[in-house]
């Protein structure tokens, strides 16, 4: 099991569950990272702290701070900021309890956590609360520090585990009526709302399926990398053509014959073949 990046306490009321947190996504080598080179040698380009008025520092001598005024800073030492941490700041202290329905998934900010019980102790109560939360079919809303920040997070059960996701607050949040105005009302007729809604029912699907979509782009650039560095040239893959720009209602029913007719799915569930790699002449 991965090392827990949160450690603490589910709090509701007097109830306390001893809980570590293991961030969801897995990391790893899914996302390919590219350093900065010099173009004329190929050399890595570092960069340096430097300070305004005696240059180069070693880490040894920096301390944060905060710009209060035009070039005027508060230096905040790291003890300071420990000090000011409570056993609170260790808990997920749960306000209230809501259905899922409730809670728009647009306030959800990405970061996921599975919970799991501390110790033999938390293994009942965290059963407990599991159970009577899945049985009512809620989410808890919550806070916690997390990250040196108080976050809001929603709290979920996920089959026989307990889930904690970050959200962000509706306070840092634009809102949806800034962009609904400036939205100009386009002429809709009965008609083309039916044939819209036919092919979505035809490309309803009975599960999300989302183990069989993966980053393309990612797998062809990891391609593309192992090319460089076995000294082959890189052939560039064939493009699809973007649909032209035709009557709403005639695309409509392209899309319905075009299913009905068999076709694939447009997204693809697979890497798409590329053109041979051709291997570079030597000599």
């Amino acid at each position: 099991m991965p090392r827990p990046s949160w450690k603490g306490h589910i709090r509701l009321s007097l109830v306390s569950v001893p809980v570590e947190g293991y961030t969801v996504a897995a990391g790893g080598d899914s996302h390919i990272a590219l350093n900065q080179l010099h173009r004329g040698c190929g050399a890595r380009i570092r960069y340096k702290k430097v300070c305004e008025v005696h240059g180069e520092v070693t880490q040894a001598d920096i301390v944060k701070g905060y710009e209060y005024a035009n070039d005027q800073y508060a230096v905040i030492d790291p003890e300071e900021i420990n000090q000011l941490r409570t056993d609170a700041d260790r808990a997920i202290n749960i306000d209230r309890f809501v259905k899922p329905e409730q809670l728009d998934p647009i306030y959800f900010s990405g970061a996921n956590y599975y919970l799991m019980p501390s110790g033999r102790a938390g293994e009942k109560p965290y059963a407990l609360l599991q159970k009577a939360m899945a049985a009512e079919d809620v989410i808890g809303i919550a806070q916690a520090v997390i990250s040196n920040r108080e976050q809001l997070v929603a709290l979920r059960p996920l089959g026989n585990l307990l889930t904690a996701s970050v959200l962000n607050y509706a306070s840092e949040m634009r809102r949806g009526e800034e962009f609904e105005k400036d939205l100009h009302d386009g002429e809709v007729v009965a008609a083309e709302v039916k044939l819209a809604r036919t092919l979505i029912l035809a490309t309803r699907a009975k599960e999300p399926e989302l183990e069989s979509y993966h980053d393309l782009y990612n797998e062809r650039l990891r391609e593309l990398i192992d090319a460089k560095v076995a000294g082959q040239e890189v052939s560039r893959p064939p493009s699809r053509a973007l649909p032209p720009t035709i009557n709403i209602m005639e695309a409509l029913r392209a899309s319905l014959q075009k299913r009905a007719r068999g076709a694939p799915k447009t997204v693809a569930k697979k890497t798409p073949k590329r053109p041979p790699v051709k291997k570079r002449k030597t000599g």
